[in-house]
């Protein structure tokens, strides 16, 4: 079925299932990823590594067994935009996954879905079975010889950290989800030992665009150093919450205006683990070279208490670490710690400090990306909101 063309859409622009793996079918692998590179297309998880490259080292593997795992562990606090992909464009996303096999060389295919989302599964293996019964899937994919990929969906933990790519492949493979060490990547050690890549549901979402209509048409949304459009899980204080395509160099305060947020004090960019941007910064833009996001924006206005909201976040990260690296297991518990003095006005300017020093510290100490970017809510509402925190000016009604 073909999706009705929505005004200025790049990743929700009308696509009919199956158009672009009959277009990289006709191609070389070569010229497929040459298209991908052209685009600069990011991984849209958050970490914005480049999705050609990542491609390419995979494809350049020596191993008959490769995988291609999608990431649909979507666990940010404020994130809902992967569930709207699965469940109103899954033709994106596993047409994505058979193309990227395609590239790389990969025989199966690997949905790894939150464990939340359990009441999805269902409805994902039958449109998958449709996809069989097109020949879209299983041996001699489109009568091409010797294309054989499938899919198959897995259920994760319940774990935050399993977003990270290794932590969701050591869950995959019967273990508890742990960050590993790297090197050696995924990309050449990856699950059960095999050559793999972990890509986001957008990210995935976004290749058969690419592939049909070119990297120059994608690249003429967004800026230079980020292209194409991306979605954003917009919640909290507005009239018009909800998931947003916009080009990639949005302002903050353009998107206000388009979710009808008024009274704004506060934007929370990229979820728990992301920066607090307060009012005297809307005019920064949504990209990766100013403010980054994997596509969770959450919106306070004055009623909130700031002290409130990051006692919340950092009572999360306390309860998701995994516990495996000494920065992420001690430190989360000492900034929650700090929280606790202010609120009870036992703390000195001085612990304070030394507590951002070691939330600096655990951002290039910790092993994974949780207890790198935990920190982050600490350092950047401490800092913008000194005055409403220090001063218990924070809010009405505890709120």
């Amino acid at each position: 079925m073909e999706k009705k063309e929505r005004k200025g859409a790049v990743l929700f622009s009308a696509y009919k299932r199956g158009d672009g793996i009959k277009k990289v079918l006709a191609k070389s692998r070569e010229d497929v990823l040459l298209d991908i590179r052209e685009s600069k297309l990011k991984g849209r998880g958050g970490a914005g590594f480049p999705t050609a490259t990542k491609w390419m080292m995979v494809a350049a593997a020596n191993s008959e067994t490769k995988y291609i795992i999608c990431n649909a562990d979507e666990g940010e606090p404020g994130t809902f935009k992967d569930r709207v992909l699965l469940l109103e464009y899954p033709e994106l996303v596993f047409d994505g996954m058979v193309i990227a096999a395609y590239i790389i060389g990969a025989k199966n295919g690997i949905v790894y879905l939150r464990g939340e989302y359990e009441y999805l599964k269902k409805s994902l293996e039958d449109y998958l079975e449709s996809m069989r019964k097109d020949n879209l899937l299983g041996q001699n994919i489109l009568s091409k010889k010797g294309f054989d990929f499938d899919i198959t969906i897995r259920m994760g933990s319940g774990a935050y950290v399993c977003g990270e790519e290794t932590a969701l492949i050591e869950s995959l493979e019967g273990s508890r989800g742990e960050a590993r060490n790297r090197p050696p990547f995924p990309v050449t050690t990856g699950y059960m030992g095999h050559p793999t890549t972990v890509n986001n549901v957008e990210t995935l979402a976004s290749i058969p665009h690419i592939v049909s209509k070119g990297g120059e048409w994608f690249k003429k949304n967004g800026t230079d150093k980020s292209t194409g459009s991306k979605l954003f899980s917009v919640s909290g204080d507005c009239r018009k919450p909800g998931v947003y395509e916009l080009p990639w160099g949005t302002k903050i305060s353009d998107l206000l205006k388009i979710v009808e947020a008024e009274d704004s004090k506060a934007v929370q960019v990229g979820g728990a683990s992301g920066f607090c941007i307060p009012k005297s910064q809307f005019n920064r833009t949504l990209a990766y070279e100013d403010a980054a996001t994997g596509g969770s924006i959450i919106i306070f206005n004055e009623s909130r208490n700031m002290l409130h909201i990051l006692k919340n976040f950092m009572e999360f990260f306390v309860e998701e670490s995994c516990g495996q690296c000494t920065p992420c297991r001690i430190g989360n518990v000492k900034l929650l710690e700090g929280i606790r003095m202010i609120e009870k006005g036992e703390y000195t300017f001085n612990y304070m400090n030394q507590l951002k020093d070691l939330g600096r510290t655990m951002q290039v100490a910790s092993k994974c990306g949780l207890g790198q970017s935990s920190p982050n809510s600490f350092i950047s509402i401490l800092e913008n909101f000194k005055d409403e925190i220090f001063n218990g000016n924070g809010g009405n009604n505890g709120k």
